[in-house]
């Protein structure tokens, strides 16, 4: 009878390996090598070993995450004192995206119809300043205006800031969609992991493919999938920003970042021969 531990770890080491070609064809792309990767990975390996995996005494050391992670104790410690990842820009694309999501849902922002209002930046209420106040926190109005509208979330039109797009997403600066790349990718990671820990009560994870969709029908999938999948995040996003306390502490217990991902997969298939296998020459 296999031994069910060993079953588990190679579905897990076939998984990584899936889940990082896509990472690795990104790098290789932008001038990133083996050797550069290897050292990034040591380094999550050991930072991950040190915050999330305490041992019972409560404190970790040099020499029990070097069990953990199969590295050896010089290296664990040359690992240690190596500049980790920085977070910093999280919070101003949760900001900046909370503006535009009140711009979305909250009434005040409005038309009778439910459509975002052209809001001048200040003046009388409502306007952009006072949505700024509102929904992000402690930022300044005018670095928020700045940024939506370099990434085109907003345009200035006759003086007035109009939305242009229905989220926060930084489609002209590859820079800024790398970090959200690695910031989504890992939320995606986390409620994996989160469900493999908890098969009882797991959270939302759902996929619908078809494996053999015709290229005339493609365009129509994904102009069908957004409009249905832009309409279901918008009542996620009322329901979100009703509960949300924004920028205020909880009185008491825990918070929690909470939301929901959906993303559209085009992916072509592969050619097949004769006996119906994916054909792969890697010859030179």
């Amino acid at each position: 009878m296999p031994d069910s531990s060993d079953s588990l770890h190679s579905k897990l080491l076939r998984a990584a390996r899936r889940v990082l070609r896509p990472l690795v064809k990104l790098m290789l792309r932008n001038g990133i090598s083996a050797v550069v990767f290897q050292e990034i990975a040591r380094k999550e390996f050991v930072d991950a070993a040190f915050e999330e995996f305490p041992p019972a005494s409560g404190k970790q050391t040099l020499a029990n995450v070097s069990v953990l992670t199969g590295l050896n104790r010089k290296e664990v410690s040359r690992l240690v004192k190596l500049a980790g990842v920085v977070d910093d820009d999280k919070a101003n694309w949760t900001r900046c995206g909370k503006v535009i999501d009140g711009w979305l849902t909250d009434k005040e922002f409005q038309s009778a119809a439910g459509f975002p209002l052209d809001l001048a930046f200040s003046g009388p209420s409502p306007n952009f300043t006072d949505l700024v106040k509102k929904y992000s926190g402690d930022m300044y109005p005018t670095p928020v205006k700045t940024e939506l509208v370099r990434v085109g979330a907003v345009v200035e039109d006759d003086g007035k800031l109009r939305m242009s797009k229905r989220g926060y997403v930084p489609g002209k600066d590859q820079g800024s969609l790398v970090d959200i790349y690695g910031v989504d990718t890992a939320e995606l990671m986390e409620t994996l992991d989160n469900n493999l820990q908890n098969a009882t009560d797991p959270l939302l994870q759902y996929k619908v493919l078809a494996d053999n969709l015709p290229e005339e029908h493609l365009q129509a999938f994904n102009d069908f999938s957004k409009r249905v999948s832009l309409n279901a995040i918008d009542e996620i996003r009322r329901w979100l920003i009703e509960h949300d306390n924004g920028g205020e502490p909880s009185a008491e217990g825990k918070r929690y970042f909470a939301g929901v991902g959906v993303y559209q997969i085009n992916r072509l298939r592969p050619n097949e021969d004769q006996d119906g296998e994916a054909s792969h020459d890697k010859e030179n």
